[in-house]
C-alpha cells in the first residue's frame, strides 16, 4: 500500500537527463539566429559565426589567450580521441579511471594505440590515488565522471612543472567546476553537456605545450582525416579559427551560441558554479530525511554537482539481485516518466543499479524541490508491489 502521498506539482521541467542535458531556462527556438542554416560553414558569415562561439568560449571560461580552441566532430569522444592519436606515444602515460568513459580511454590507449601506459582505476563511488600521477609522464583523466557522480576535486595533485601533458575530458565539469588552466595542457567537453546543447559537436582546448607536441610529434600509427591536426610539422591553424575539419551542423552552432549569451545574461560563468552546487544541495538535503537512498560517492569532497548519483539501500530492494534491482529501478524510473514527473533518471547501464539525476546549472533548484517529493511517492509505490 502506499506510504505517501502523490503530489500535487510537477516540475515545470521534468528534463533531468545527464546528456543531452536540460535546455537552459526559457529556451525556445524562436531565441536562435538562423542565417547560417543553409550556407556554407565555409563562407564568411559560416566562418565568423564558428569563430564566435570559439571567441566566446574563450572569454565565459577564462581560457589563457595563448591557448588554442578548436570545433571538433564526434562529441566529446572525437575530441579526445584526435587529442589521444594526435599527441599519445611520445613519453609514457598514467591513465586514470573510475568509471565507464575513463574505461573507454583505458580501452583506447593499451588496447587500440598501445602505448607505454599504466593504469589507475577505482571503483564507482571513488576515486583513484591521483598523487601516483608521474611528472615526466603524460596524464589522462576525467575531471567529472558522469556516470559515476564522481570528479576531481582539484588540480594540486598535477605537478606545475611537469614535463609531460595533461589531457583532461571535461565534459560534465566545464562550466559547472573551476577549471585550473596552469595544470591542462588538452581539455575537452561536449555542448550537450552541462548546457544543454545539441550533440556531435566537440570542443578541443590546447596549451602552448600541446602545440608544441602537435608540431614536433608524429605518431607511428596512421592518422584518420577526423584527428589530422598538423600536417609537416606545421598546426593547421584554421582549425582553430572555425575552419572545421567536417561539416558542423550551424542549427548546432546557434544553439551554442544561445547558451553562451545566457551565461553572459547570468553574469559569466560563476554563476553557473553557484547555480549547480544550489542544486546539488537540494538533493543532499533530501538524502539527510530519507532513509531508502544514499550518494553513490559518499565522500561530499569528490560528489559531482552536475551528475548526482544514487543508491537505493532499502533492504527489500538490497536483498534482490543485481538483475533484480535493476528491474526495480526500471519500475521506478518508468512510473515517474509515465506521469511526467522525471525523464531519464536510471543510472548509466555500467553502473551499479541505481539513480541518476542531472543537477547541473540549466536544471532548476525549484523542479529539483518538486522531484524529491514525486521520488518518494514512487518508491513508496515501487516497492510496495515487491510484496
Amino acid at each position: 500500500m502506499t506510504t505517501a502521498a502523490k503530489p500535487a506539482v510537477r516540475p515545470d521541467r521534468a528534463h533531468f537527463s545527464s546528456g543531452p542535458c536540460a535546455k537552459r531556462p526559457g529556451w525556445s527556438p524562436d531565441n536562435l539566429k538562423l542565417e547560417s542554416l543553409g550556407r556554407s560553414h565555409r563562407s564568411k558569415l559560416g566562418k565568423s559565426r564558428l569563430k564566435l562561439a570559439i571567441d566566446k568560449t574563450r572569454a565565459i571560461l577564462k581560457i589563457p589567450a595563448d591557448y588554442r580552441i578548436g570545433i571538433m566532430p564526434g562529441s566529446d569522444t572525437g575530441a579526445i580521441e584526435a587529442a589521444f592519436w594526435s599527441m599519445l606515444g611520445a613519453r609514457p602515460v598514467d591513465v586514470f579511471a573510475f568509471e565507464s568513459f575513463g574505461e573507454d580511454w583505458v580501452t583506447d590507449i593499451t588496447k587500440q594505440l598501445k602505448v607505454d601506459a599504466t593504469t589507475h582505476k577505482a571503483g564507482y563511488g571513488q576515486l583513484p590515488d591521483m598523487s601516483k600521477a608521474r611528472k615526466d609522464a603524460d596524464i589522462v583523466f576525467t575531471w567529472n565522471g558522469t556516470t559515476s557522480g564522481v570528479k576531481v576535486p582539484n588540480a594540486d595533485w598535477i605537478a606545475a612543472d611537469r614535463e609531460g601533458l595533461t589531457f583532461c575530458d571535461a565534459t560534465s565539469a566545464v562550466f559547472a567546476m573551476p577549471i585550473d588552466w596552469s595544470k591542462i595542457d588538452v581539455l575537452t567537453y561536449s555542448w550537450q553537456k552541462v548546457l544543454g546543447g545539441e550533440g556531435a559537436h566537440g570542443m578541443l582546448i590546447l596549451s602552448p605545450r600541446a602545440i608544441e607536441r602537435l608540431k614536433t610529434y608524429t605518431p607511428k600509427w596512421p592518422m584518420p582525416k577526423l584527428f589530422r591536426m598538423a600536417k609537416g610539422g606545421e598546426v593547421t591553424e584554421g582549425i582553430f579559427e572555425g575552419e572545421t575539419i567536417n561539416t558542423p551542423s550551424m542549427l548546432a552552432v546557434e544553439d551554442y551560441l544561445d547558451a553562451l549569451t545566457w551565461i553572459d545574461i547570468l553574469g559569466g560563468v560563476e554563476a553557473l558554479y553557484r547555480r549547480s552546487d544550489a542544486n546539488l544541495a537540494v538533493m543532499e538535503k533530501w538524502v539527510a530525511k530519507t532513509e531508502w537512498v544514499e550518494f553513490l560517492a559518499a565522500d561530499k569532497a569528490i560528489r559531482s554537482n552536475t551528475s548526482v548519483t544514487f543508491s537505493i539501500v532499502d533492504p527489500r530492494v538490497t536483498k534482490l539481485d543485481e538483475k533484480g534491482q535493476q528491474e526495480f529501478v526500471k519500475k521506478f524510473t518508468g512510473l515517474l516518466e509515465k506521469e511526467t514527473a522525471a525523464f531519464d533518471i536510471g543510472g548509466y547501464k555500467a553502473a551499479p543499479p541505481g539513480l541518476r539525476i542531472w543537477c547541473g546549472a540549466t536544471v532548476d533548484a525549484a523542479d529539483l524541490e518538486k522531484l524529491t517529493r514525486w521520488l518518494d511517492w514512487a518508491f513508496a509505490e515501487t516497492v510496495a508491489t515487491l510484496g
